[in-house]
C-alpha cells in the first residue's frame, strides 16, 4: 500500500523471513560464522539460541543461500512440539522420503539407506531443527541417535538446533551429557544495539530502493529502538505501521513524536477491555490453595467497595442539601 507512495520496489518490513534482507549485525555475523564453522567440520551439533524475533530463521535462510547444493543436501523442520516417533517421521519426510507408513525400525532403516546414498554421491546431509525449545527430552534423544549414522571415517548427518533461550536449560540438563559431548559450537543471538537498529532499518529500506523518502530523524530511530529493544521482528512491525500511517496522513518526515504516536496506537489495540482487565485483576489475587482464603479476599474487596460507595453517596446528599437552601454558597461545603 505505502510502497508505491514512497517509491519503494517492495515491502521493506514484512514479517516473513527473507534472506534478501539479511542484515549482518555483529551478533548475526558471529552466529553465521559458527554455522559456517559447523559446516566445515561436517559432524556434530551446532546450537544457536535467541529471543523470539531475533532473526534465527532469517539467519538460516541466509545460510541456505551460501550452500553448495551439489555438495550439501539440507532439510529443515519447524514443527517440533511432537513426541519422539513423530519427530522421527518429520525428519524422514523433510528429506523427501515416505513417512506415513512403517514402524520406527522401518523409518530408521529408510533414513540410513538414504544418507548412505547421499554419501556415495559425494553429498552431505544437513538437518536444521527450528523451534528446538519445544522438543521433549525424548525427541532430543531421538535426534542424538540419528547422529550415530556414520561410515568408517565420517558422520552421515549433521544437525543444527535453533531455539529460544529456554532450550539451553534442556541442553544443560544432566541427562543430556551425551548430546553435550557432540555439540561442537553454541552461540546466543542477542538483540541489536541502538546503532545497529538504525543500520538495520536503513538496510531494509535501501534494499527496496529507498531515497530517504520518508526521512527519519535521529529521534525517530531512538524511539524505535527504545520500544523494540533491538528485536528485528518488533522493529519490522513498528516500522510497517509507521510507514502505513505516513501514507494515510501524507507524511514525508518522521520524528520521535510520530513514532510515539504509532506506539500509542499499538498499545491501545492490545490493551484489555475494562471488563476483561477487571477480571484479570481479580485473577491476580494471591492464591493459598484454600477456597476460604479466596472468598475472604473477595469479601474484603467487596467491603471496601461498599464503604467507598457509601461515602460517595453521603457526599452527594450533603451537596444536594446545601444547594437546595436559599442563598446557598458552594463555600458552605467547607463548614
Amino acid at each position: 500500500m505505502y510502497q508505491s507512495y514512497y517509491g519503494l520496489s517492495a515491502k521493506p518490513f514484512q514479517l516473513k523471513p527473507d534472506p534478501q534482507f539479511f542484515f549482518g549485525s555483529s551478533g548475526h555475523k558471529r552466529a553465521m560464522a559458527y554455522l559456517e564453522y559447523g559446516l566445515s567440520q561436517g559432524e556434530g551439533f551446532i546450537v544457536i539460541t535467541g529471543e523470539i524475533g531475533a532473526g534465527k530463521t532469517t539467519l538460516v535462510r541466509g545460510l541456505f543461500r551460501k550452500l553448495e547444493s551439489e555438495k550439501i543436501l539440507a532439510a529443515q523442520i519447524v514443527n517440533t512440539n511432537l513426541n519422539a516417533e513423530d519427530t522421527l517421521r518429520l525428519v524422514v519426510a523433510a528429506f523427501g522420503l515416505p513417512s506415513e507408513d512403517g514402524s520406527k525400525a522401518t523409518l530408521l532403516t529408510r533414513l540410513e539407506q538414504f544418507l548412505r546414498q547421499c554419501d556415495q554421491k559425494g553429498k552431505r546431509a544437513l538437518l536444521i531443527v527450528d523451534e528446538a525449545q519445544n522438543l521433549s527430552p525424548q525427541a532430543v534423544e531421538e535426534l542424538r541417535m540419528l547422529s550415530n549414522f556414520q561410515t568408517a571415517d565420517k558422520s552421515l548427518l549433521q544437525i543444527f538446533l535453533l531455539g529460544q533461550p529456554e532450550f539451553r536449560k534442556t541442553l544443560l540438563h544432566r541427562d543430556m551429557q551425551q548430546l553435550q559431548q557432540r555439540v561442537i559450537a553454541t552461540y546466543h543471538l542477542g538483540p541489536l544495539d541502538a546503532m545497529e537498529t538504525k543500520g538495520y532499518i536503513e538496510h531494509r529500506l535501501h534494499t527496496v530502493g529507498w531515497n530517504e523518502d520518508p526521512f527519519l530523524s535521529e529521534d525517530a530511530f531512538l524511539e524505535i529502538y527504545n520500544f523494540t529493544g533491538g528485536i528485528p521482528r518488533k522493529i519490522n512491525t513498528l516500522c510497517d505501521r509507521l510507514f502505513l500511517m505516513g501514507y494515510l496522513e501524507e507524511r514525508h518526515n518522521f520524528g520521535g513524536s510520530d513514532v510515539a504516536e504509532v506506539i500509542g496506537d499499538i498499545q491501545k489495540e492490545f490493551a484489555l477491555p475494562i471488563s476483561e482487565a477487571a477480571a484479570q485483576n481479580l485473577s491476580d489475587i494471591p492464591q493459598t490453595g484454600q477456597k476460604e482464603d479466596a472468598q475472604e479476599s473477595l469479601e474484603s474487596m467487596g467491603g471496601r467497595l461498599f464503604k467507598m460507595e457509601s461515602s460517595v453517596i453521603s457526599v452527594l446528599d450533603l451537596v444536594k442539601r446545601i444547594l437546595s437552601r436559599p442563598n446557598s454558597n458552594i463555600n458552605d461545603l467547607d463548614k
